[in-house]
């Protein structure tokens, strides 16, 4: 279950990563100016992330994760290939290609909390940070393969519109590949050592209204604590739309390699899944004090003005993202009870989107304004992260000591 969820994404990320490798360009290319990328790209992630606090409450109470995700995937494949009509839309195009790449990341927002807790089911019997750690691996192999395929065609004289046109290949792959996997387990929980299914004890009946759960307020402070440490995260690590911007505007690399760049951190970032969800199994949360770091150094690295810090800097980018897009979900599986991990989930990618609306359109005004200031201001950030990343692990091993 584990891998064939890894494959799905995979091929679905292929999609979603090849088109996001080129939203940069394509934007310029439309008219768009750094703040506007910021917004958009900020925007993007804020729909992905903040509309999973309706989307996990109800896949909770339909109980039907399957349905949600398999709608979720459907719409990432095939918002990304219908970009390719945005060149040819004239002044429209600059909407088309911001509403179309919004409305990508609405299809992530419905899909993520049951995706995620089908996956938690899994990974419990395997052990979630393994778990976790090998399905993004997997995934960011996609991410990684995607953007070498549009940088394929761009290589050989196609425009950008036939470079996203032909993800739909992938698309395609993706819910195919996952409608068999629905098929052959319709009912992931068995895996898990904590569901009904294998415990025999129904999880207790909800309590409160609707929107009180779904808001989370019977979740934990210390959940809350960590979700805001790893919201800064999530703000303060400058988008690759923001990114290739600046390597176009710049004239640092060049267009057809700009997919390649993304593809090498997309490596990175593989690397990053594993090897962090394989420590955290072994010497716990700790890990995690690392993700600030990298994202502290990202932004003077690759808004340097220089090809080779730029590149090193993508490298950092990677791991971020690796580690911010794995091992970190595997601490909120182990925050909180069974039966509200997709609600939790939801939370805690709600509060996740407000810090990249946020940290989008900061760090796209201040690309516009003044480099070092949006520097200091990311590594202020941070430094606020780690702090508060202290402070949950400490919370934690009290409350273990005092059980």
């Amino acid at each position: 279950m584990v891998v064939g969820l890894g494959f799905v994404s995979l091929t679905a990320d292929m999609v979603a990563d090849g088109g996001k490798s080129l939203y940069g360009p394509l934007l310029a290319s439309l008219g768009a100016s750094g703040l506007l990328v910021g917004l958009v790209t900020g925007a993007s992630e804020t729909a992905s992330l903040m509309l999973r606090l309706v989307a996990g409450p109800l896949a909770d109470r339909d109980g039907n994760h399957w349905r949600w995700t398999i709608t979720g995937y459907g719409m990432t494949a095939a918002c990304i290939p219908l970009l390719a009509i945005s060149p040819f839309a004239g002044a429209a195009g600059l909407a088309v290609a911001s509403g179309l790449i919004i409305l990508e990341r609405v299809g992530k927002a419905v899909r993520s909390p049951s995706k995620t807790a089908l996956l938690a089911h899994a990974a419990g019997a395997v052990g979630r940070g393994r778990g976790f750690g090998v399905h993004k691996s997997l995934d960011l192999f996609g991410a990684f393969s995607g953007p070498l395929l549009a940088a394929a065609v761009l290589a050989l004289g196609g425009g950008l519109w036939l470079a996203l046109l032909v993800l739909v290949v992938p698309g395609v792959v993706s819910m195919l590949l996952l409608g068999w996997l629905h098929a052959r387990v319709p009912d992931p929980s068995v895996y898990d050592p904590q569901s009904p299914a294998r415990t025999g004890v129904p999880h207790p009946p909800a309590e409160g209204s609707w929107w009180s759960r779904a808001l989370g307020r019977d979740l934990s402070g210390v959940f809350f604590v960590y979700a805001a440490a790893v919201a800064l995260t999530t703000g303060g690590l400058v988008s690759y739309g923001i990114i290739s911007y600046h390597f176009v505007q710049r004239g640092l690399i060049a267009l057809p390699v700009i997919p390649v760049v993304f593809a090498g951190a997309m490596a990175a970032a593989a690397v990053a899944a594993l090897v962090t969800g394989w420590l955290y199994d072994r010497i716990g949360s700790r890990v995690l004090l690392g993700l600030p770091v990298l994202v502290a150094v990202v932004a003077p690295l690759t808004l340097d003005g220089h090809v080779a810090w730029a590149l090193l800097g993508m490298t950092l980018w990677g791991f971020a993202s690796g580690l911010q897009d794995s091992t970190i979900k595997a601490l909120v599986a182990d925050l909180v009870p069974a039966a509200r991990r997709a609600t939790a989930y939801g939370v805690f990618a709600a509060i996740q989107g407000i810090a990249a609306l946020g940290g989008g359109a900061v760090i796209g005004a201040l690309y516009d304004v003044s480099l070092g200031w949006l520097s200091v201001l990311i590594v202020v950030s941070q430094v606020v992260a780690f702090v508060l990343l202290v402070g949950v692990f400490r919370a934690r091993r009290i409350s273990a000591d005092r059980g």
